[in-house]
């Protein structure tokens, strides 16, 4: 413990800690600017990509997190294109979750150890976050031909007692200090800063200190130590100190309403909501996918026995079908007979006709009535021979109509009993 904590003067332990190095994801951040600034991301990024611009504590604290972390997605996707790894443009449909692993992923695989899970980086601020933007932007600075120059050193040094002309670039003004800490590189249509801004950038340039020899002031270069320089104030009151002007360092920013990161959770309940109707409904889809198939296989089975039952059955209707193939072929062999004989009738009737009208005739000449009765006991014979056969061809006409009717109601009723009986084969 000894070596961890020192003793302050009234006699607490204090960490061996430096009180600034909360402030050190600042210093990154404001790096971070000034690289982007190299890479021109203000045509490149903003402009092409549509987003917004960054400030010099965009990522150091914490202040809309849905809004954050789809920044840093998308300002990492374009530096790793911009070091030359594929990465594609995030969209607001993407899964961030799996966003997230593939950054950590690529980052790894470009040589950089990092152990920081994919969860911490979801608040889209600090130090890992920014932290891996400025690994990125230094990549993507190596990737570009990007070197630093050396600093140059002036060959000359002005004398204390030089009466010379004031030099202006080596004069601090508080209050220029003040304005560009307060105005550089914030958008004032983006964001509305109502309380002070620490202004990084400023703090590193003022390499110069001024001392004034006599009634005029005259700046000079700082004369950097060669050794550490050890403070000697207090510990205790630069805490208090810091917790005194830390609400005065607040940023705040204002949410957009209709920005759809700002209903993330709104849609995470929903997501859920739906996740856990769709188990209950995929188990009672399941249920009726099963019922559904049992019923099929159970028809499929019955169909199956039906038609097994049914096979005697349908070889004796084809024999059916068969003999009354042979009894229609049958009926139309006689009734072609019929009509034949009929024919041989009419000519017979007509014939006879003929005969009646030539023994009319031959009747009237002749005057011998022994030759006229016996012709017309011939002709009573021969119209009684023709009643006969009269007789007999009605009654052979009664009998084949009476046939044929028969012979057609039994085809009506076995084609009634075959429609009403034919087995479904589909």
């Amino acid at each position: 413990m000894a070596d961890d904590t020192v003793k302050s003067t009234a006699g607490t332990d204090v960490p061996d800690v430096s009180p600034g190095a909360g402030f050190q994801v600042f210093v990154d951040m404001a790096n971070l600017h000034n690289k982007l600034k190299l890479l021109n991301y203000d045509d490149e990024y903003v402009l092409k990509w549509r987003m917004k611009p960054l400030s010099r504590i965009h990522f150091a604290v914490s202040t809309n997190p849905g809004d954050q972390l789809h920044a840093f997605i998308a300002l990492s996707a374009w530096l790793f294109q911009k070091g030359g790894v594929k990465f594609d443009k995030p969209s607001e449909d993407d899964d961030q979750s799996v966003l997230l692993q593939n950054i950590i992923a690529q980052f790894k695989k470009l040589g950089h150890d990092i152990s920081v899970s994919a969860s911490k980086l979801r608040s889209g601020s600090g130090e890992p976050v920014v932290y891996i933007l400025n690994r990125l932007a230094d990549d993507a600075l190596k990737r570009s031909g990007f070197t630093w120059r050396l600093p140059e050193k002036p060959d000359e040094l002005p004398d204390a007692d030089d009466s010379g002309p004031k030099d202006d670039d080596n004069e601090i003004d508080v209050n220029k200090i003040d304005e560009e800490m307060f105005n550089r590189d914030t958008d004032a249509d983006e964001y509305e800063e109502d309380e002070a801004v620490l202004n990084m950038e400023a703090l590193t340039k003022l390499g110069l200190k001024t001392s004034s020899v006599g009634a005029a002031a005259i700046s000079e270069p700082e004369i950097r130590p060669e050794l550490i320089m050890e403070s000697t104030t207090d510990a205790t009151e630069w805490k208090l100190e810091v917790e005194r002007i830390l609400p005065q360092l607040k940023v705040t920013f204002k949410a957009e309403n209709k920005d759809w990161r700002a209903r993330q959770e709104q849609r995470l309940t929903y997501k859920s909501q739906i996740a856990n109707s769709l188990k209950d409904a995929e188990q009672m889809l399941t249920r009726f996918h099963t019922d559904i198939a049992k019923s099929l296989e159970k028809i499929t089975t019955r169909e199956q026995y039906i038609n097994s039952q049914l096979n005697d059955h349908v070889h004796e209707f084809h024999q059916q079908q068969d003999l009354l193939a042979q009894a229609k072929q049958h009926y139309r062999h006689c009734s072609s007979g019929i009509t034949e004989k009929s024919q041989q009738l009419s000519q017979i009737t007509a014939e006879l006709s003929q005969i009646k009208e030539e023994m009319e005739e031959t009747g009237q000449n002749v005057t011998d009535g022994g030759p006229l009765v016996k012709i017309k006991k011939a002709i009573e014979e021969l119209s009684r021979d023709i009643i006969r056969v009269d007789v007999r061809i009605a009654v052979l006409e009664h009998t084949l109509m009476q046939s044929k009717v028969r012979e057609k109601e039994e085809a009506n009723d076995e084609k009634a009993d075959y429609l009403l009986n034919e087995p479904d084969f589909d």
